[in-house]
């Protein structure tokens, strides 16, 4: 899977802190792992924001921003204003690029959702909005449709988000244990993946659970639930109204 924003996140200069006692000293530059745990640590003492009625609101903190929304649920399940929307769409756009996108609703409704299981202080996002490449015949992933989020929950483990974002039906969840996050989104039937790749390596995606994931998308028909159209799209080009954005550095090829 390519992850442009990877390599931009980690893009730190190493800092050379002058010593007049004992010369020049090099700060050793933080390791993968070690922005991964600090993904994951919930701030003590700080909990989700709440409305003027007390509903928990869908609190999303960007990582490669460090912007934050707080958007108010207007029912216990989710739904969002058009102004949350659009503040939405403006913190999950592309960083590199700036390019923004309609964020689908149901897919704020699930993350709300996911955020209020956990009891989570914020859902934190490594990924949102990513411009699609404007190569004819080429994949548009969810990320380019505004449909899926790469995100972690504070004091939660990856599997336990993954296990119930399994559970509500007509998504995508994919677990990247190395890189450490989940990818979440929504679409017209479920699919499960795990994927053990590194940051900025080639996907190495694995589908799992097949019958479970069929099993929850009957779960949630019963429910009166009903998963998103496939929406294909055939002339990329067209779609961005006929500007094909800058090349990135390597093709997406990640998860649907």
């Amino acid at each position: 899977m390519a992850r442009q924003w990877v390599a931009a996140f980690l893009c730190v200069a190493s800092v050379v802190a002058p010593s007049f006692a004992q010369g020049p000293r090099r700060i050793a530059r933080p390791t993968y792992s070690s922005y991964v745990q600090r993904w994951h640590a919930a701030v003590a003492d700080r909990s989700a924001p709440v409305d003027d009625s007390g509903r928990t609101k869908l609190a999303l903190a960007i990582l490669n921003t460090g912007e934050r929304a707080e958007l108010t649920a207007l029912a216990a399940g989710g739904g969002f204003s058009p102004r949350d929307l659009d503040l939405a769409s403006r913190v999950l756009r592309e960083p590199s690029s700036g390019n923004e996108h309609p964020i689908e609703p149901r897919l704020l409704d699930a993350i709300y959702r996911i955020q209020l299981h956990f009891n989570a202080q914020e859902i934190r996002v490594i990924s949102g909005y990513r411009t699609p490449r404007a190569i004819a015949g080429s994949h548009i992933s969810n990320h380019g449709r505004g449909r899926a989020m790469d995100i972690v929950v504070p004091g939660v483990s990856d599997e336990d988000v993954a296990k119930f974002a399994r559970g509500m039906g007509f998504m995508g969840v994919g677990i990247y244990p190395t890189s450490g996050f989940v990818h979440v989104d929504v679409r017209d039937r479920s699919y499960f993946w795990v994927d053990s790749s590194g940051p900025g390596r080639r996907n190495r995606e694995r589908g799992i659970l097949g019958v479970i994931a069929a099993q929850a998308d009957r779960d949630a028909a019963a429910r009166g639930e009903k998963g998103m159209p496939a929406e294909i799209i055939g002339d990329v080009d067209a779609v961005l109204g006929g500007h094909a954005p800058p090349a990135l550095p390597v093709q997406e090829e990640d998860e649907d």
